[in-house]
């Protein structure tokens, strides 16, 4: 590092309260980790920010210098968005405070904040957000993606309970978006993604859940494919509103309660989680142990708090991963053949296909009352991932991804533009198929607006209108 560069990191050191990282330093490379081992990225510099400011000196130091801004909150994104080469890290992570106001259901959550975070301090008052199903998430990149998962059918997505957030502008701007205050703003950060700045803290709305929720997991093996899923079709068409539910392509994990013989077995099975009554949930238990008996079961209560940390251990750092996403309308006797077909031609025992139902609260929002993209109406979210411990594994299975993409394509919405949060690689063209050109067109003038010189590029891009044009 020359002299300059040197006296330039000091002053940035000078102008912030949290720690400034340069390859040299300890602890440079363990903070420049991401969650996909895939990428392997160093960027020049990582500003550890602990406030706002901190934020805002970072991006000026980056646009002085002409660095390329990446943003890390929970690092989790499979597209390795967290990390740059050669640029700026802005890394949230120690921005991970959650306040909860229990009497106002209100929570005050750092940009760098975890889910397990989240779900933890929520938790402690009987009350949750609705977020996703892994805990080390980060709450950021989640949030304005969208966010969905357990309680989505119940209480809407993630963004949906989102009452104000905290954003620092490309021009270092503090701002506070919600629908009194820069509603514009509050709309694109809603669904558009990093793309108009840095949030630092979100501001949710809070709903009261568990502590104790009941579980049901029912598994099926690969020869009883069709009648599984034809199953879990009539199941998750026809769920109580307390009720959510999974349906899963993937292998049986090597845990406690699964019988020693059928531990890593691929198949199927079906989650089932009430938040409701007992007797709801047991008596939906009953019908499907009698309409298909499963290969083996659990059903058992269980905190939220663990029910938020179950697809922890399957999606472990460490791992090299690979996703694309589709809407499904209905789970047609051809989706599950295309199912059926594709399933059995991954090649890791990690990988999997995961289908959400959404429907209930998610459909209540209207379409245009977020930047949301892809949809409010009743249907699946299917996430294809393909996950293995080395990249040379990982690289056979992102065939079968992008396979079992195209296979079920004919009988997507959107034509196949998805969840941007569930997608490694984003096109120009899918992210307008996701928001369409309404949404993106609008997109596109507010990131004029608030980020014309597209500084934070590094996300499912959306360029200012200027340039869009």
């Amino acid at each position: 590092m020359t002299q300059q560069a040197i006296e330039r990191i000091r002053g940035l050191r000078a102008a912030m309260d949290g720690p400034v990282l340069t390859p040299s330093d300890s602890g440079f490379d363990d903070q420049r980790r991401v969650w996909n081992t895939l990428i392997d990225r160093r960027p020049s510099v990582i500003a550890r920010c602990l406030t706002a400011e901190d934020v805002a000196a970072a991006i000026g130091f980056a646009r002085e210098q002409h660095l390329t801004i990446a943003v890390r909150g929970g690092a989790h994104a499979p597209s390795g968005s967290a990390v740059c080469e050669d640029g700026m890290m802005i890394d949230l992570s120690l921005m991970n405070s959650v306040i909860v106001d229990p009497r106002a259901r209100r929570a005050q959550v750092g940009g760098g904040a975890l889910l397990g975070d989240l779900d933890a301090a929520t938790q402690a008052h009987g009350l949750a957000v609705p977020a996703g199903l892994v805990s080390h998430t980060g709450v950021g990149g989640l949030t304005l993606g969208g966010g969905m998962g357990w309680l989505t059918r119940k209480y809407g997505l993630s963004i949906d309970n989102l009452a104000s957030a905290e954003v620092v502008t490309a021009d270092g701007r503090v701002l506070r978006a919600a629908a009194d205050e820069h509603p514009d703003l509050f709309w694109a950060i809603r669904g558009g993604g990093g793309n108009f700045g840095v949030v630092t803290s979100f501001e949710f709305d809070l709903h009261e859940v568990g502590p104790q929720v009941h579980v049901g997991l029912f598994f099926w093996s690969l020869d009883r494919g069709p009648q599984a899923l034809r199953l879990a079709r009539d199941i998750t068409a026809a769920l109580p509103a307390d009720i959510n539910a999974v349906i899963a392509a993937v292998n049986a994990p090597p845990a406690p309660f699964v019988p020693p013989q059928h531990r890593f077995a691929p198949g199927y099975a079906l989650l089932v989680v009430g938040f409701g009554s007992e007797q709801e949930h047991a008596e939906l238990v009953t019908k499907i142990r009698d309409v298909l008996p499963p290969l083996f079961d659990v059903v058992t209560p269980m905190p939220y708090v663990e029910l938020q940390k179950l697809l922890d251990e399957a999606n472990a750092w460490g791992l090299y991963g690979y996703d694309k996403g589709v809407y499904i309308k209905a789970l047609s006797d051809q989706v599950i053949e295309t199912i059926i077909e594709q399933t059995p031609r991954k090649s890791s025992a990690m990988s999997a296909l995961l289908l959400y139902r959404l429907d209930g609260a998610y459909s209540r929002v209207e379409e245009e009352a977020t930047a949301f993209g892809g949809g409010r109406s009743p249907r699946y979210a299917a996430f294809i991932i393909g996950l293995a411990p080395d990249a040379r594994l990982l690289a056979v299975d992102r065939d079968w991804v992008r396979d079992f993409w195209q296979a079920l394509r004919p009988y997507a919405l959107a034509d196949g533009n998805s969840y941007l949060n569930s997608t490694t690689e984003h096109s120009g063209e899918q992210i307008r198929g996701s928001y369409g050109n309404a949404k993106y067109e609008r997109l596109g003038g507010i990131k004029a607006e608030y980020d014309p010189d597209n500084t934070f590029r590094l996300n499912a891009n959306i360029p200012p209108a200027r340039s869009a044009r």
